[in-house]
Formats: structure tokens, C-alpha cells, sequence
């Protein structure tokens, strides 16, 4: 039986849910292929989604790329084994994704840690 992964929205100390918003103000068709991949990812984990997915080098970060007219992006980290914690999405309008894109993703996986250590 294959094992089971979760997907968790990064939620911020006052219950704010920044990725659900991201998701919630895209159109449709766009929210349907992100939700798409973390399905697979729930049910296949990981690998079933391989060539969406890119290490960001020199961070704990991965980004999911999601191609096509709008090019959106998520970024996650892996804390623990089997549990995706997504933290940030937007769309990607440059050839070069910007540096803070990938600081607000760590920004929010630092307050993150800091939530779960108390």
C-alpha cells in the first residue's frame, strides 16, 4: 500500500492562510492545476510529480512549476518525512523568479518553526 502524504497551507500566528488566498484569487482552470498536484503529491507522493518540481539551491526551498500562459509557482519545503509544508505562490511574469519571491518563503517557514517550537 502506498503511504499517504500531506500537503499543509503555511498559516500564520493570527490564522491568517496566505496560500489558500493565493489559490482562492486565481481563476478556475488555475486552481484546478494546483490542486491537481497536490493530489497527486497526497496520494502518489512526491515523485508522481517530478518534472513540475525544482530545488531552489542554497535554500531548504522547492518550487512547483506550473506551466502554460500564466507560469505560477509555489514554493514548499519537505519538514518532515512525507509532509509538504506550502508556503508561498504567485505568478511569474520574469524569466528570472524574483529574490523576494523566495524571502517571503523563508520568512514564513522561519515564523513557522517558531510556532511549532513553543
Amino acid at each position: 500500500m502506498l503511504s499517504t502524504w500531506k500537503v499543509i497551507y503555511f498559516t500564520t500566528s493570527t490564522g491568517e492562510n496566505p496560500v489558500r488566498n493565493f489559490i482562492d484569487n486565481l481563476n478556475p482552470k488555475q486552481q484546478a492545476k494546483i490542486l491537481r498536484i497536490f493530489m497527486y503529491i497526497q496520494e502518489y507522493g512526491l515523485q508522481s510529480i517530478i518534472p513540475h518540481v525544482k530545488k531552489i539551491s542554497g535554500t531548504p526551498l522547492w518550487e512547483i512549476r506550473i506551466l502554460g500562459k500564466d507560469n505560477i509557482r509555489v514554493l514548499y519545503v519537505i519538514h518532515i518525512q512525507q509532509e509538504v509544508l506550502v508556503l508561498h505562490g504567485f505568478i511569474k511574469k520574469k524569466q528570472k523568479t524574483p529574490k523576494k519571491e523566495f524571502g517571503i518563503a523563508l520568512k514564513r517557514y522561519e515564523e513557522w518553526k517558531m510556532m511549532i517550537d513553543k
